[in-house]
């Protein structure tokens, strides 16, 4: 039996794998499985970095969206539509806009990784 653990520290976060065979006892084996168990750790320090990244610019559209919200329940309570300006018109459409305030979401998808 071949078993490895790798863990890597990252921004005070700890990312660890243990990979086991019940292969004969090799370095080689050993070696191909600890290589695998870094690759692991490094693309969870990936995903990390991009979650962290997203999560900043999520922030940042909720503020947008909550001032974006603000106006427009103004904009409601003090104007008819029919006197609304194409940019008062413009701004309730952008928050109606579904895909462009869930555009950060991130769930640690890997398709791009094998």
């Amino acid at each position: 039996m071949i078993s490895v653990k790798v863990m890597q520290s990252y921004d005070y976060n700890h990312f660890e794998i243990c990979l086991g065979t019940d292969d004969e006892p090799d370095i080689k084996r050993a070696n191909e499985l600890r290589k695998m168990a870094q690759r692991l750790t490094d693309e969870a320090v990936r995903q990390y970095k991009k979650a962290k990244e997203l999560a900043n610019k999520r922030y940042d559209l909720e503020i947008e969206q909550r001032r974006l919200r603000q106006e427009v329940e103004m904009l409601k309570q003090n104007k008819p539509v029919s006197e609304w300006s194409a940019e008062d018109k413009a701004k309730v459409k952008a928050l109606e806009d579904k895909e462009y305030w869930e555009q950060y979401n991130y769930d640690y998808d890997d398709d791009d990784w094998e």
